[in-house]
């Protein structure tokens, strides 16, 4: 696991601009058991511990009918995650990929998203097993994995063209 400032061989940092106000809301924080990056899994498992996602006020009656589905899609802000490296040595072995190649939390735009079990709702938190972020994330949005306007069938020829 990299350390938070560390580039390993074959890695690239940029000075990279300052970030515009995207106008984001945290709707809420994410509870989990893991307060460094050096324990957070590097991918949310199903089986994983119970975290919680803690809604904050007005947001929480939008978990009407949340307890429908079965799956969720959780968007969150990687808080702590470097913006800098465009490439990166996942492995370690000098082999460096660009970052949009990876699902690395290290990004210009550090956003996580994770599809989580639903585990149960309690008032304005919500339950769920398969993140892989850390303690006190902000919650950015919430959603049901698949509804009723999710096209479930692939693209036909002529979907995307215009005249």
């Amino acid at each position: 696991m990299v350390r938070e400032s560390e580039i390993r061989a074959g890695e690239l940092a940029v000075d990279a601009p300052k970030p515009n106000h995207a106008g984001l809301v945290y709707i809420g924080r994410i509870r989990t058991p893991w307060t460094s990056r050096l324990e957070t899994p590097r991918q949310g498992r199903h089986d994983g511990p119970v975290c919680r996602l803690e809604i904050f006020e007005p947001w929480v009656p939008g978990l009407k009918d949340l307890d429908l589905y079965k799956h969720l899609e959780v968007i969150y802000w990687l808080h702590l995650s470097r913006r800098d490296l465009v490439l990166q040595s996942p492995k370690n072995d000098g082999n460096a990929r660009g970052i949009f190649s990876l699902r690395t939390p290290v990004r210009p735009n550090p956003l996580g998203t994770s599809m989580v079990k639903l585990v149960g709702i309690e008032g304005s938190t919500v339950l769920v097993r398969g993140l892989d972020c850390l303690d006190e994330t902000p919650l950015l949005d919430l959603k049901p994995d698949r509804c009723e306007f999710t096209p479930l069938a692939p693209p036909q020829p002529g979907d995307f063209q215009t005249e």
